[in-house]
């Protein structure tokens, strides 16, 4: 599967601090009822087999509604999961060795924040680049804001799509309009909304306008 900017338009990314009403799984299904053009599962606190039944549900649903479903950090769930692809961060595995694991097809991103590991990341293989944070996030502690200078210099240098994140919401969105980014990825702007679905509608709408 090719990486493409229209699949990073509007790139939901889980978080289970808002799971409550809905369980996960439902709450991702109402972000690709409102238009999630990408879902990445995000899990830091779960042992590895209940990522692997929540990943191969969610993985589903992704197919089910024709949209990349990508696994944060860890490689060797991702390959037996079924997932797209798999994000991952400066510190986690090398791109080149993600990519001999899961393969020429899979969907291989990399966090970014700066022009060198940018332009390091395309070296290695990687299919679009995670940049921010651009805003202050409470999803990441001790995290400077990207300036969008630099998320501009990123986007100029590095011939894959890139997209924005970090404490991005309906308010500040269109504030990154013309930096170059392929899209937005979101966390509490779509998770902790009191109405999912009709959220990413909004948020989807905008994001067009980037």
């Amino acid at each position: 599967m090719n990486c493409t900017a229209e699949m990073l338009r509007l790139y939901a990314v889980t978080d289970r601090a808002w799971v409550g009403k809905l369980t996960l799984p439902q709450q991702v299904e109402a972000a690709l009822k409102g238009g999630a053009t990408c879902v990445q599962l995000r899990e830091k606190k779960l042992a590895d087999s209940s990522i692997l039944a929540e990943a191969r549900e969610i993985s589903a649903l992704c197919k089910q509604y024709r949209v990349p479903f990508i696994l944060n950090d860890n490689v060797a769930l991702a390959a037996q999961c079924g997932a797209d692809g798999v994000h991952l961060g400066q510190e986690d595995m090398d791109p080149a060795e993600a990519r001999r694991i899961l393969g020429p097809d899979a969907i291989i991103g990399v966090s970014a924040h700066n022009v060198a590991e940018a332009k390091a990341a395309v070296a290695a293989g990687a299919d679009y680049l995670g940049c921010g944070a651009m805003f202050a996030t409470t999803t990441k502690t001790n995290v400077t804001a990207l300036p969008k200078e630099t998320l501009r210099a990123i986007c100029a240098a590095v011939p894959v799509p890139v997209v924005a994140i970090g404490g991005i919401s309906k308010q500040n969105l269109l504030s990154l309009a013309h930096c170059g980014e392929a899209g937005v990825a979101l966390v509490s702007a779509i998770f902790a909304a009191e109405d999912i679905e009709e959220e990413c509608r909004e948020l989807r709408r905008l994001a067009e306008m980037l």
